[in-house]
């Protein structure tokens, strides 16, 4: 099947194709389960472990163990994918990661969460996804990429077996499959315990299963292919940057996974937001002042180029293949995200909810 449409369509608009299916059920489930890792370093930060906690840790374990076990079963291979076999900054994912951390708190969410919010009609997510856009591609491409690759040539690591986290534990596939179950299992048990819904956990398994679906899909279509297709899942920040190119100069945007992805989130998250009676206009307040927004899309903006990829891109998708960059950039992220939060707390700033 995946044949007869490259031959129809061609390789570009079967991984838009791709990356819409991806991002339909990835917006699905992530506005219905209120996936937000923001969300869940702010529970951390306050000493209190609950239902947005929970949620990440079902979504985190369910990409993990679903991406682990199609590549023990032979179903996928990621060493071809750029977070494992291309050069990684150590340095960018330890800086970037916790710039990055430090905007989600300032911005009320990170670059997934923001297209999220930005369906349901928050304008606030709108214009702070907006800025991230336009300093992600400046940091990418433009007057702030020269800071960038100085910052990430500080401490350099070498594709291949030094960035799989995998070969460093001496662990195989299958282990780790084996133990992200365990992990999914008490991650269950301890949203349960929270007294989250069903559905919500479903969502949450779900948000984790687009991650692997994003890493399978993109795998068959490079097998497939004659030509060089690079295997990879959810990431925002890139994807973001590209769509908003190519919907200001339509001949720039080439076909391809993440082009279909941003729309296929946007679309989804808001007809869900709709259909559960949860779409709202939401304003910039005294409460919500909009240069704290900005400033935290700067942060996200730099810090995601820096990092690699964004709470989803680098945490999700990069941690679930155990790339070392990806883990290291997550953690740093938690940090960044708590140490922000706790000193808004003892400045007596106000955070948005």
């Amino acid at each position: 099947m995946l044949e007869n449409l490259m031959d129809q369509f061609g390789e570009g608009a079967v991984l838009m194709m791709a990356g819409a299916l991806v991002g339909l059920v990835f917006g699905i489930a992530a506005q219905h389960a209120r996936f937000c890792l923001r969300a869940a370093t702010v529970e951390v930060s306050e000493g209190h472990f609950g239902q947005r906690l929970s949620i990440w840790l079902v979504a985190f374990c369910a990409a993990v163990f679903c991406v682990q076990a199609a590549i023990a079963a032979g179903f996928l291979d990621v060493s071809e994918a750029r977070q494992l076999a291309a050069t990684g900054s150590m340095s960018g994912a330890v800086i970037g990661g916790l710039m990055f951390g430090a905007g989600m708190i300032l911005a009320r969410g990170c670059a997934s969460r923001l297209l999220v919010l930005s369906a349901t009609g928050n304008l606030r997510a709108i214009v702070t996804g907006l800025v991230l856009t336009l300093v992600a591609q400046a940091s990418l491409r433009g007057v702030l990429a020269p800071m960038r690759e100085d910052l990430a040539q500080l401490w350099l690591i070498e594709g291949g077996a030094s960035r799989s986290l995998l070969a460093h534990l001496g662990l195989t596939s299958g282990a780790a499959s084996g133990l992200a179950a365990l992990g999914l299992l008490g991650a269950l048990a301890f949203s349960a315990g929270c007294r989250t819904g069903p559905s919500r956990m479903v969502a949450a398994i779900c948000v984790g299963g687009a991650v692997a679906l994003g890493w399978l899909l993109t795998f068959a279509i490079a097998q497939t292919s004659f030509e060089v297709v690079a295997i990879s899942s959810i990431t925002f920040t890139g994807p973001s940057t590209d769509t908003l190119m190519g919907l200001v100069n339509s001949t720039q945007m080439p076909l391809g996974f993440g082009i279909g992805l941003v729309p296929g989130v946007f679309v989804s998250a808001g007809l869900m937001a709709l259909a559960a009676g949860e779409a709202k206009i939401e304003r910039f307040g005294p409460e919500t002042p909009m240069e704290r927004y900005l400033i935290g899309a700067c942060l996200m903006g730099f810090g995601s180029m820096l990092a690699g990829g964004c709470a989803v891109g680098a945490g999700m998708s990069g941690g679930a293949i155990f790339a070392v960059t990806a883990w290291v950039a997550v953690f740093c992220m938690w940090v960044g995200a708590v140490i922000t939060h706790r000193l808004m707390q003892n400045l007596r700033v106000p955070t948005p909810a």
